[in-house]
């Protein structure tokens, strides 16, 4: 079984929590999206590569598990994984930890879809597909 992954690392900032210093819920889609841009550029194609070439990978559904709190200035870890490549279709799976001890604070997934500049469904190019396609994860679980 194949299982690549991308850590990203960073400490919770005080804007991400609420009063009672824990993060809040709508603050993990934003590290899933930090864990997934990471991910791209550890693999080459950054967003910014494919946006200048006309291509955008919208997103249409992100879903979340919240298991554990996270708590202001503590450190946490995005684990990202690609789990499916399609002509049309990517979707990524991630898994934020406490760094201290790794306990599993949220699951997530993502679904996105390759649009053009006109936000029309369009094909992702074969070369990206192809790159993509080398870093592709068999990791599932169910959300």
């Amino acid at each position: 079984m194949r299982d690549f992954y991308v850590d990203t690392k960073f400490r919770v900032r005080y804007a991400e929590t609420d009063a009672m210093r824990i993060v809040h819920h709508s603050s993990y889609i934003v590290w899933y999206e930090e864990g997934r841009s990471e991910f791209m550029r550890k693999i080459g194609l950054p967003y910014s590569k494919i946006e200048e070439n006309g291509y955008f990978f919208s997103v249409v559904e992100v879903k979340a598990q919240y298991k554990r709190p996270a708590v202001y200035d503590e450190e946490v870890v995005v684990r990202t994984r690609l789990v499916e490549v399609r002509t049309r279709k990517v979707i990524f799976y991630y898994e934020v930890y406490r760094a201290s001890d790794w306990t599993l604070l949220s699951r997530g997934k993502s679904i996105h879809v390759s649009v053009d500049e006109n936000n029309k469904v369009t094909t992702i190019p074969e070369d990206y597909r192809e790159l993509l396609l080398k870093y592709l994860s068999v990791v599932e679980y169910e959300l």
